[in-house]
């Protein structure tokens, strides 16, 4: 079985969208630039202020009426699985349809584990239970479930989704159980801060747990995270780069940022996304290093210099 894979590129970006001024000048730049969809990440407590993901989206989806929104990614082993459920299901009625639930585990911060009261060691099993459990309660149909962390009877949340089954859940992973888990539950994959090479490999794992599983998966969504600073000098797109995600990460994040990065003039920066296009990335999600004030000239010049390079191999 091999995964079934998009044929098209897709293009979006992730932003802080921490005012409404900045979700509107977001969203008209995206839709003037044609991009295809706009993601927000989330944390409890991080190194820097983060507002409410499903509060944001539902602000951005009031404004546009063509963009894909999703989370990328939202930490759901910190919540109950039926109110995130309820929250999932309230901007896919507010957009329309076009949320995608990007979701992944954390750990890189403990002290938020901590505040909810969710032991830290748990996270990967309170996932994997928390996708059944939104997935019985989205039927439509009152629902029973008996997990180890989620008991109840005859619970019927209203309204379901707008489309069948749920807005699509791609799943954030880097590890081998992780990505087995999105080949038994998941619709997609949303990587970040790996290589091409791990990327490919990574499908191949994904492909062999659905395999596993006997599961058969009629589309399946790959999407990468990467980061992105244009500069004429790479070199200094590296410095650039190195002190933002320093700070962002509270660690020394240089040599991960030559290991990962989109660094330099555009056709550089091309040549690093058509790399993972040759892995199998079909939705490329653009973290444009630096402020709205500096992202904005960044994307302007992504899409104008660095988009037309971009190719799948045999297109």
């Amino acid at each position: 079985m091999a995964l079934p894979l998009d044929d098209t590129v897709r293009i979006g970006i992730t932003s802080r969208l921490a005012t409404l001024a900045e979700i509107r000048e977001t969203v008209a730049l995206a839709e003037d630039l044609g991009l295809d969809s706009l993601w927000c990440g989330e944390h409890v407590a991080y190194t820097s202020p983060v507002l409410d993901p499903f509060v944001r989206l539902a602000c951005t989806a009031a404004l546009s009426e063509r963009l894909t929104l999703g989370t990328c990614v939202y930490l759901v082993p910190l919540r109950p699985a039926a109110a995130i459920a309820k929250q999932v299901v309230s901007v896919d009625h507010l957009s329309g349809g076009r949320f995608v639930f990007g979701v992944g585990v954390g750990g890189e911060f403990p002290g938020e584990f901590d505040a909810c009261g969710v032991p830290v060691n748990e996270r990967g099993a309170r996932l994997d239970e928390a996708i059944d459990v939104m997935r019985a309660l989205w039927t439509g149909e009152p629902a029973s479930f008996r997990g180890r962390f989620v008991q109840f009877e005859d619970v019927h949340m209203q309204p379901p989704p707008l489309a069948p089954g749920g807005p699509p859940i791609w799943c954030g992973a880097r590890q081998e159980a992780a990505l087995r888990r999105i080949g038994r539950k998941a619709d997609g994959w949303v990587s970040y801060v790996v290589t091409p090479e791990r990327y490919a490999a990574g499908l191949g794992v994904i492909e062999a747990a659905a395999r596993d599983a006997n599961r058969t998966i009629e589309r399946f969504d790959s999407a990468h995270l990467l980061f992105v600073r244009i500069d004429d000098h790479r070199d200094r797109a590296l410095d650039d780069a190195t002190a933002i995600l320093s700070r962002r990460y509270a660690m020394d994040f240089r040599r991960a940022a030559e290991r990962y990065c989109a660094l330099g003039h555009p056709d550089e920066v091309a040549a690093t996304v058509n790399e993972f296009l040759r892995a199998g990335v079909r939705h490329v999600i653009l973290d444009l290093l630096g402020d709205w004030d500096e992202s904005r000239p960044q994307l302007q010049r992504f899409c104008e210099e660095v988009r037309p390079q971009l190719r799948i191999a045999g297109n």
